[in-house]
């Protein structure tokens, strides 16, 4: 797999009916290794060994409805109360992040009503805070620490 632009870390593969997987800790089960499954590994590691948020905070593809239809964030992450407080929404690596990355994770978070909202490509990152008085998202370097 590609390199990102995130730390190194250590995950556990093998192959299966000529397919490599990749355990999920959070999932407890080896998931097929696509780019990206790839990236949402990634990131998970970075949010829980960098932002120090808690594994027990952290839901992936939690399933939601939008207009009758089913849809899933990549991860969802909780505050300490379980109100909804980032979304992430994953994509390969080749593929380019456009405004219809942040259509898609703007309709979820309709529902949703997280603080943040998180974009990747495990190459390029883009953090947005809520301002949910204008209706807009504010721009940020860095999504906050859990703590």
């Amino acid at each position: 797999m590609i390199k990102l632009n995130l730390p190194d870390y250590n995950f556990k593969f093998k192959n299966s009916e000529n397919k490599t997987l990749i355990f999920d800790n959070l999932r407890k089960k080896y998931m097929v290794l696509t780019p990206e499954e790839w990236v949402r590994q990634n990131f998970v590691a970075y949010l829980i060994e960098v932002k120090k948020y808690p594994t027990s905070l952290i839901a992936l593809e939690k399933q939601l409805t939008i207009n009758n239809r089913k849809k899933r964030t990549d991860i969802l992450i909780f505050d300490k109360n379980g109100a909804h407080n980032i979304i992430v929404e994953c994509k390969a690596p080749h593929i380019k992040i456009t405004q219809d990355t942040f259509d898609q994770i703007a309709r979820y978070n309709l529902k949703l009503k997280a603080n943040y909202l998180v974009v990747t490509n495990g190459l390029a990152h883009f953090y947005c805070k809520m301002d949910f008085e204008r209706e807009t998202y504010v721009f940020l370097p860095n999504i906050p620490d859990y703590n």
